[in-house]
C-alpha cells in the first residue's frame, strides 16, 4: 500500500513542479515535499525519513538534512507546493449543491507541553489537543478545512470556512452550529442557504434580538407543518461522520497525532498530508487491514 501511495504521489507532483531547481538550494522544493511524505506514509518523523537506509535501493540518493527540512518546510515556496497537491488530489472535482459542516478532535496526552494546543470537548468528554474544522461535499471532496486548538469555537471556525469556500447550495449542520452571525455570513454570500435546528429546540421564541434572514429561512425549513426536506437534508448530514472515518480506519490513515507532531505548524502539515493519502488511497482502490 505504501509503494502505491508513493507512486501517486510522485505522479501528481510531476505535473505540479514544473520549475528547474534554484541554485540557491541543493534541494527542489520537490524533493522536500517528497521527503516529507515518505515520513507521513510511514507514520514516521522527519528525521527517520531523511535516512538514507530507510528508503529502498532504488530510491537512495542524497538527502537533505534535518536543519534543512526544517528550514525548508517553512518556506513559502515548499508551503505553496503542498498546498497546491492538496487542491489537486482533494477539492472537489465539479460544482456540488450539499454540503456538511463540522469538526473532528484530535486529542493526545494532558502532560504534553505543547501550549498552541487547547482544552475542549472533544468526543463526550474533555480532552486537550485540536480539532480539525472542514466542508465536505456528499462525495467526500473536502471544499476547505482548518485547524483550530481544540478550545476553539467551532462557530467561530466556520465563519471563517464560508468566508474562503468556493461552495453553493445547501451547508447541514448540527445546532450547534445555529448562530445569527454564521447565518449572516451565508446571507452575505446570496448562495449558500445554512440548515441546522435551533440549539434550544422549537419550543424556545426568539427573543427580542432581530434575527438573521438566514436563521428564519432555516426555521421555515425545519420547522414548518412538512419538513421533509430539511429533515433528509439534516440526515444526510451523518455522511461527514463516515468521511471522518474514512480518514482513520485503514492503517495508514490519520488514527492519532504521534509524538513528534506537536504546535499548531507541524500538526497542520501532518494532518494535510493524511488527507492528500486518504484521497489518493480510494483513488488507487487499493485494500488494507484496518488499524
Amino acid at each position: 500500500m505504501e509503494h502505491q501511495l508513493w507512486k501517486a504521489i510522485i505522479a501528481v507532483l510531476a505535473t505540479l513542479d514544473k520549475r528547474r531547481m534554484s541554485n540557491d538550494f541543493d534541494f527542489s522544493d520537490a524533493d522536500i515535499v517528497k521527503v516529507h511524505y515518505w515520513a507521513v506514509i510511514h507514520d514516521r518523523p522527519v528525521s527517520w525519513a531523511r535516512q538514507r537506509r530507510n528508503w529502498p535501493i532504488y530510491l537512495r540518493r542524497k538527502l537533505p538534512s534535518s536543519t534543512t527540512m526544517s528550514r525548508r518546510l517553512r518556506t513559502p515556496a515548499v508551503m505553496a507546493l503542498l498546498d497546491a497537491l492538496e487542491r489537486r488530489v482533494v477539492a472537489p472535482k465539479e460544482p456540488g449543491v450539499f454540503w456538511i459542516i463540522d469538526g473532528k478532535p484530535l486529542p493526545f496526552g494532558g502532560c504534553s507541553k505543547d501550549r498552541q494546543a487547547g482544552y475542549g470537548r472533544a468526543a463526550g468528554c474533555k480532552a486537550k489537543g485540536y480539532k480539525v474544522h472542514a466542508i465536505v461535499g456528499s462525495g467526500g471532496s473536502i471544499a476547505t478545512w482548518r485547524l483550530a486548538p481544540m478550545n476553539k469555537d467551532e462557530r467561530v471556525m466556520a465563519e471563517r470556512l464560508l468566508k474562503t469556500a468556493a461552495i453553493q447550495g445547501y451547508l447541514a449542520a448540527d445546532s450547534n452550529y445555529d448562530s445569527n452571525k454564521l447565518h449572516d455570513v451565508c446571507v452575505q454570500r446570496g448562495d449558500l442557504q445554512l440548515v441546522t435546528r435551533r440549539r434550544y429546540g422549537p419550543g424556545h421564541g426568539t427573543g427580542h434580538r432581530v434575527q438573521s434572514p438566514g436563521r428564519m429561512r432555516s426555521m421555515e425549513l425545519t420547522e414548518n407543518p412538512n419538513p421533509t426536506f430539511a429533515d433528509q437534508l439534516l440526515k444526510d448530514r451523518g455522511d461527514i461522520e463516515r468521511r471522518f472515518a474514512h480518514l482513520t480506519n485503514w492503517g495508514g490513515g490519520l488514527t492519532c497525532l504521534p509524538p513528534w507532531v506537536r504546535t499548531h505548524r507541524r500538526v497542520s502539515r501532518w494532518v494535510q498530508a493524511k488527507i492528500v493519502l486518504t484521497a489518493l488511497k480510494r483513488s488507487v482502490a487499493a485494500t488494507t487491514c484496518v488499524a
